[in-house]
């Protein structure tokens, strides 16, 4: 199997095979297009001084001065159609040329062989130093036509640069995967701490740190990765101590229910007691029942896909309803409730907004003091959503246990319990209704003075 690494490092170095192809290629095709027939110009002007020069100097020895000329940095050619083809400066590599090139300069016009030269692929025209990529001209030598033919001395201009840019571009090369090893390594690095935290995690431990000290996108995925496992811990530790609180609130309510049966059962207990027991039976049996559905509710809302049943309905409606519901219970305590609910139409599940209320209130009514007071209001202020507020002038809730009183079974203390055997998990289903509307809900609390729930729901 290919490891990240090799697959990193193989398709770095094959972009830059490939980068170097195209490069060449296209610096090959400017030559064409731009360099060769400046080139071309450039020696035809040197080809023509030169015949120039010796034609305004006729008494100059003319192989001394051909020779001098080609010690500057040129092949040259002379011929006059007959005789054998004499060369000055290094020999050419190849020396075929058309007669009817020949016949053309002899004649008295210029051969433009360079501009001629085919073009190849792979290696210009510039560095083939064959005769036919040359430039011709004619030159008179004591009153006879001659063909001179001349092209740079590509080796001997270039010699020494022709070496130090093959050792260039060996060094480059050869650094540069040196350095993709040990750049990939860099770079892969992270991902294999990675790797074999996953497997860590996979084992289900997640109290993990790594050493991955980076800004890129690496460095925040590793920082990612950790925050997740985090969160992962928390929630295991969640889940653990979430089947514990079941274990908890369920065991407690069938040990009432076990020990009173067994006492109904075995002693003979006048009318009244069993009547008393029976109640305490029927009390916890429907504790269970109601622990049960909070259970279930919370599993549907925790699926999410196809909770929510919306319709559209008037909001203040429905939370007025939610009070005439509960109106034994406020006025068994002596409560005052102010209401300050415009109608307000909203699209949501009207199922799952009307148990958010009866949890809100059942909790304000719960621990509000007698002759105390409940206010709802619904706040349509803000253009796209809705703020319903439940406030109550109760015990309040302690600084410290505000960050948590929608975690699920978690109750303040037991002088906030009251006896009044609650499970827990109402304000965890608030939330998770909420939640699931996308809206949110805050809460503020003062002890002796108050609790305030404000939900905030998208607009229609």
């Amino acid at each position: 199997m290919k490891t990240l690494y090799l697959r990193f490092v193989a398709t770095t170095i094959f972009i830059m095979l490939l980068s170097g192809l195209i490069a060449f290629l296209l610096s090959n095709l400017y030559y064409q297009i731009k360099l060769k027939p400046y080139n071309n110009e450039k020696i035809t002007r040197m080809a023509k001084n030169v015949t120039s020069f010796y034609q305004a100097h006729s008494e100059v020895d003319l192989h001394q001065y051909l020779n001098s000329v080609a010690d500057l940095g040129y092949q040259i050619a002379l011929t006059d159609g007959h005789k054998k083809l004499m060369t000055f400066g290094n020999p050419f590599s190849g020396t075929t040329l058309a007669p009817a090139a020949i016949d053309r300069v002899l004649r008295g016009q210029t051969y433009y062989g360079i501009a001629q030269y085919p073009k190849q692929i792979f290696v210009t025209g510039f560095f083939d130093d064959e005769l036919s990529n040359t430039i011709g001209v004619p030159i008179d030598i004591k009153g006879k036509r001659h063909a001179l033919f001349i092209r740079p001395d590509i080796e001997y201009l270039f010699g020494e640069m022709r070496v130090f840019f093959a050792v260039l571009v060996a060094l480059t090369i050869g650094l540069s995967v040196t350095f993709v090893f040990a750049g990939t390594h860099y770079i892969v690095k992270p991902i294999r701490i990675l790797t074999r935290a996953t497997k860590i995690v996979a084992q289900g431990k997640y109290n993990l740190s790594l050493n991955v000290d980076r800004e890129d996108e690496i460095g925040q995925l590793a920082r990612h990765f950790t925050h997740m496992a985090q969160s992962l811990q928390r929630l295991d530790e969640m889940r653990q101590e979430f089947v514990s609180n079941v274990s908890h609130e369920i065991q407690s309510p069938l040990a009432s229910i076990q020990g009173f049966s067994k006492t109904l059962q075995s002693e003979e207990i006048p009318p009244a007691q069993q009547k008393h027991y029976l109640s305490i039976i029927e009390k916890e049996s429907h504790r269970l029942s109601l622990l049960s559905k909070q259970l279930l509710t919370l599993a549907s809302l925790d699926k999410e896909a196809g909770a929510l049943e919306k319709t559209t309905f008037d909001l203040a409606d429905q939370i007025k309803q939610v009070v005439f519901m509960m109106e034994w219970q406020w006025r068994k305590k002596d409560l005052a409730i102010e209401m300050e609910l415009p109608e307000t139409f909203i699209q949501a599940d009207p199922k799952l907004l009307h148990q958010v209320w009866i949890n809100l209130l059942t909790n304000s009514i719960k621990f509000t003091e007698r002759g105390g007071t409940i206010t709802i209001k619904i706040d349509k202020s803000r253009k796209k959503e809705i703020a319903v507020m439940v406030q109550d002038t109760g015990i309040g809730i302690p600084e410290q246990d505000l960050l948590r009183i929608f975690d699920r079974f978690y109750k303040v203390d037991k002088a906030r319990e009251r006896n009044d055997h609650g499970s827990g998990l109402g304000l965890a289903i608030v939330y998770k209704i909420i939640e699931a509307h996308q809206g949110s809900i805050e809460v503020a609390s003062q002890e002796n003075k108050g609790t305030t729930f404000t939900i905030r729901l998208p607009q229609m």
